[in-house]
């Protein structure tokens, strides 16, 4: 009974600890994007967030127009 419920503290804690590890990347990644936008001339970028193709998705002005970007991992971007 004990190595059961040892054994199922074990899964918990490892996949709170893999959930933690996807935000924290995820983060990271909206950060690097939103840097990467900006030195591209966006503004205002917000809204980022990545599908599941791994193309990052959000919202952004550039010269005062409102857009949807697209950003790829590859730093290839589109506005829309």
């Amino acid at each position: 009974m004990s190595r059961v419920l040892l054994a199922s503290m074990l899964v918990l804690v490892s996949v709170a600890a893999s959930a933690q590890t996807r935000n924290q990347a995820s983060n990271a990644g909206a950060a690097g994007v939103t840097s990467r936008l900006q030195s591209q001339g966006y503004k205002e970028i917000h809204n980022l967030r990545p599908g599941p193709d791994g193309k990052w998705v959000g919202q952004a002005t550039r010269n005062g127009v409102p857009v949807t970007v697209t950003s790829d991992r590859a730093g290839t971007t589109i506005a829309r």
